[in-house]
């Protein structure tokens, strides 16, 4: 169980790296940023995350909010999954989470 939380807990902070680089490097670039291969990378690495919250966000939201709220949602797992880790240390003991 340590191990599943472990693995979603990195896949949740890759994916916010990803989506807060790509605003970073998207705000360097400029207009630019679509023939910037770092910036292209960075896109593709981010989409499934971008493309599920687009899927379950009702059509009012536009879509240059979406990266935001994938932000949000993703901040808000990150902060359950943190918990539930604590949790889990503090249940089976905190050498085994060394």
């Amino acid at each position: 169980m340590l191990l599943a939380v472990v693995i979603a807990k990195s896949l949740i902070e890759l994916s916010l790296m990803f989506i807060i680089g790509r605003f970073l490097l998207g705000l360097l670039a400029g207009a630019k940023r679509d023939t910037n291969v770092f910036y292209q990378l960075l896109d593709v690495a981010s989409k499934p995350a971008l493309w599920l919250t687009r899927k379950i966000s009702p059509k009012l939201i536009l879509d240059q909010h979406i990266p935001l709220a994938t932000s949000s949602w993703l901040l808000i797992a990150w902060v359950l999954v943190l918990q539930l880790k604590i949790d889990l240390c503090l249940e089976l003991g905190i050498a085994t989470c060394q």
